[in-house]
């Protein structure tokens, strides 16, 4: 029996948050940091893939045009640009190095320049939170769309979207504890935020479900998001790292894979 696509929506969105935060919780807390790493390139070739291979061909199938579809999609992009810079938009990943500064200044708060550092973070907190909830609600959003223009485009969206998720969340993780929080508290406060996709994927379903013409718009502006998210903050992580680049690029190719084995599944 095939769940209301409402249900389905809001399964996507919860199990979205509680498996983001989870497998980052757990990276975080005890797995090793490659694996954190190896994620990357994972959540890269899905990016790239659900992007090109179905999310724009999506949109132009539901009735846009090619001069519709890109010069929204360069609008798009330029448009996250413009709020990560102005941090209203938190798709900024913490590098696996940067999250071992992070803990080793959290470890080494007794010194006077970590201890000072750790200070300055606690301020940081509550921006991070914000930025976490809206960009959250805006991921409901996307997956709202993505499953009234087809179910099966709604899961392999939700498949994207968690796989990006993980290191984002790992990388709070790590600027939370930096900043004294003990880790119950910001695993709870991370589920919070993350909850917000919900009440984005229903607010989505209502609105969208009664403006079907604005359904491809936000597909296209989720094609965007996630073109964004690759090539400016996963890939250059990738040219860094250079500890495992055999499994990097298996891993690209398999989340590419992924998608379009799903695509040839989804018409």
């Amino acid at each position: 029996m095939t769940l209301p696509l409402l249900s389905q929506i809001v399964l996507a969105c919860l199990l979205g948050g509680v498996l983001s935060v989870g497998a980052a919780a757990l990276v975080m807390f005890g797995l090793p940091k490659r694996w954190l790493a190896l994620t990357v390139s994972f959540s890269t070739g899905l990016l790239l893939a659900t992007a090109t291979l179905h999310l724009l061909p999506e949109a132009l199938e539901s009735g846009l045009t090619p001069h519709e579809v890109f010069p929204l999609l360069l609008a798009g992009i330029l448009g996250f640009f413009a709020l990560e810079k102005f941090a209203l938009w938190r798709h900024v990943h913490a590098g696996t190095g940067e999250l071992d500064a992070h803990q080793n200044d959290h470890e080494c708060a007794d010194h006077t320049h970590s201890h000072h550092h750790m200070q300055n973070m606690e301020g940081e907190t509550l921006l991070i939170l914000i930025g976490d909830s809206f960009h959250n609600f805006t991921d409901g959003l996307l997956i709202a769309a993505a499953f009234l223009a087809d179910p099966l485009l709604g899961w392999s969206t939700t498949a994207a979207i968690i796989a990006h998720e993980v290191p984002q969340e790992a990388g709070d993780f790590a600027i939370l504890l930096a900043a004294g929080w003990k880790r119950g508290r910001a695993l709870f406060w991370n589920g919070v935020s993350s909850l917000t996709a919900v009440l984005g994927g229903i607010i989505g379903y209502f609105a969208l479900d009664g403006a079907r013409d604005w359904v491809p718009v936000i597909i296209t502006i989720a094609a965007a998001s996630f073109l964004y998210i690759a090539v400016a903050d996963l890939m250059p992580r990738l040219k860094r790292d250079h500890s495992s680049i055999g499994w990097h690029g298996v891993l690209l190719l398999a989340g590419i894979a992924f998608v379009a084995f799903g695509s040839a599944h989804s018409h």
